[in-house]
């Protein structure tokens, strides 16, 4: 069955989201894996209409309840790729969901790996979109950076293109089993070799790993990794969308912290309510419903 609404991420924005596109009657998914940064959040004081402190936690599953009351779906999975057949795709690690909308409501990863030249090269043989750039490889030797679903999905985007794939953890031990004709490394890397484009990888034993790329895929895939695969602009890694939070592409909406800003718990809400109120008026004219 299709859903009228797929939302990547259930925190204040992905949650609020829901509310409004439950309440206009659309069917909703909102996909997540853990409840992000609020999860971590200790007592709340700065939020309308509080009584008395709430935690993160407590916060976070009083709007998952409202969610469920209203008839929306929860889905707890990592998502880790979206594409477009004329509606969209989404594959989580165990299934795959069919949507006519997207809101990328992920929030924003507040730390990179900490690989000496790892910035310099972007663009320059450092990827974070198999998808989108393994065909400038083709039968080349590269490199994956990862350790978990989100790795295993990339390795297989990669393998029919280009040449030798060699799975780098970081000294991480893998999550998930890689096929077999595949190395896997699990030492540190210290630094990346290269001075116009990446040449190789140098790990911390003093080894070298000759390649002409490295895709990066650590940990889960977040909102920018997701809009990198559908082709949607990004500045300083956020998620570009103009004043009704919508993106380029037609469809996809993105709402909180992956878009940058004030990283407040009550401007994600609002962020959400608006892709949302966005996200109706453009099914509604999908539908040939006026808005």
């Amino acid at each position: 069955m299709i859903q009228d609404a797929a939302i990547i991420g259930n925190g204040p924005a992905g949650l609020s989201a829901a509310l409004y596109l439950l309440r206009a009657g659309f069917s909703v998914t909102v996909i997540g894996q853990d409840n992000g940064a609020l999860e971590k959040a200790g007592y709340i004081e700065n939020y309308f209409g509080l009584g008395t402190p709430k935690t993160g936690h407590q916060l976070v599953e009083d709007g998952k309840a409202q969610v469920l009351r209203l008839g929306g779906q929860l889905l707890r999975d990592q998502v880790v790729g979206i594409s477009w057949d004329g509606d969209f795709l989404v594959d989580t690690a165990g299934s795959q969901l069919t949507a006519r909308t997207i809101l990328l409501t992920t929030g924003t990863s507040r730390k990179m790996a900490p690989i000496d030249q790892l910035d310099r090269l972007e663009g320059r043989g450092v990827s974070y979109c198999a998808v989108c750039d393994a065909f400038f490889f083709r039968e080349k030797p590269v490199a994956l950076l990862g350790d978990g679903e989100y790795a295993l999905h990339e390795l297989k985007e990669l393998l029919p293109i280009t040449g030798p794939v060699t799975v780098c953890t970081n000294g991480l031990s893998p999550s998930v089993e890689f096929p077999p004709e595949v190395t896997v490394r699990r030492e540190p890397i210290r630094r990346l070799v290269g001075e116009e484009r990446l040449e190789a990888v140098e790990f911390s034993d003093g080894s070298i790993l000759p390649v002409e790329a490295l895709f990066v895929a650590l940990g889960t895939a977040k909102g920018s990794d997701l809009a990198r695969k559908l082709g949607i602009r990004l500045e300083d890694n956020r998620i570009v969308v103009n004043e009704q939070m919508a993106t380029p592409l037609p469809g996809v909406f993105a709402a909180g912290d992956c878009t940058g800003g004030i990283y407040q718990i009550s401007i994600a809400v609002g962020e959400g309510a608006r892709a949302a109120l966005s996200a109706i008026r453009f099914l509604r004219e999908k539908s040939g419903v006026s808005p």
